[in-house]
């Protein structure tokens, strides 16, 4: 008996790669142990992309989708997708080719072997980007993993292969935000890493900038630690006591009629720990803008259109 693998791929303005990785998906799977199937995301794409799907689906039973109402982001596609995968195993990737298809059957032989979660991390630096994308993405990783309590290699992907049983840890988790790259580590379970060297993108122009690095950083950090927030706090402790080493200067400056500096000194300090001050409130609200979404209990997407049937 064949064993079902669901493949989930989030589509963001992707009509002219959706074909090709559905082709490239094709070829793959030609062993008789598994049949599969392809679900599409359209996270509310400006393009076609959601006509070619639709116009895929009708030529190829396997493939299924999912049309959002609006962008709603990755990772909210992603979860979409988890929940209606109905395989074995589920595997995420991305519609750009970059993510080669082919380490696919490396995946499921880890997989048969025990291994609950099959990974994919770039062995080296991404020689279809610039080198400043790199750097940024090199930040991202080590920022990560220096301010949360996940460990993360330097080139973890949303290339993955996920275990029915891993995909059910996931789909009940009540994350509002949720951040499957952390996610995936924070569940545990047996997990296996595999490298990669990212093929080039096969059309069209990468959502990730450091814009979106910036803030997948902030969500993954807020999302699996409070130590920005110790932070906070150490950093007040360190001032209030420096400060305290001003107090004896003052006052032999004011019994030995020394001039205290004035204007620019005050201006200076002043304009230090504002920043600092503002610095800290920001940690905070970001925490508390978290709570606050969350209490609002609102979808994390909200579904147009699909072809998928089970629940």
């Amino acid at each position: 008996m064949s064993l079902l693998i669901s493949l989930v791929i989030p589509a963001f303005n992707e009509e002219k790669n959706v074909v090709a990785i559905t082709k490239a998906i094709q070829d793959v799977f030609n062993d008789d142990r598994f049949k599969y199937e392809i679900i599409f995301i359209d996270d509310g794409s400006k393009d076609n992309t959601a006509t070619v799907l639709k116009q895929l689906a009708l030529e190829q039973s396997e493939v299924k989708y999912i049309l959002f109402s609006r962008n709603f982001g990755k990772d909210n596609a992603l979860s979409a997708g988890l929940k209606k995968a109905s395989g074995k195993a589920i595997i995420t990737l991305d519609a750009d080719l970059q993510h080669p298809p082919s380490l696919i059957k490396s995946m499921l032989s880890l997989w048969l072997e025990g291994n609950d979660v099959v990974y994919a991390f770039r062995e080296e630096k991404n020689k279809h980007t610039s080198s400043i994308n790199n750097l940024s993405s090199s930040i991202f990783y080590k920022t990560i993993n220096s301010l949360s309590d996940i460990e993360l290699e330097d080139g973890t992907a949303d290339f993955r292969l996920l275990d029915r049983k891993v995909v059910n840890v996931l789909n009940a988790l009540p994350e509002n935000d949720p951040f499957y790259r952390g996610l995936v580590k924070w569940v545990g379970f047996s997990q296996k890493s595999i490298p990669y060297t990212p093929a080039e993108r096969f059309a069209g122009e990468s959502k990730y900038n450091k814009k979106e690095l910036t803030r997948l950083a902030l969500k993954g950090i807020t999302s699996f630690s409070t130590k920005p927030l110790n932070i906070a706090i150490y950093l007040g402790f360190i001032f209030s006591l420096l400060s305290l080493l001003y107090i004896p200067y003052a006052i032999v400056s004011y019994f030995n009629n020394w001039a205290i500096s004035g204007w620019t000194s005050v201006i200076v300090t002043i304009a230090f720990f504002g920043g600092l001050q503002l610095m800290i409130l920001g940690i905070i609200g970001l925490y508390l803008g978290k709570l606050f979404m969350q209490s609002k209990n609102r979808p994390h997407y909200i579904i147009k259109e699909t072809n998928i049937t089970n629940d």
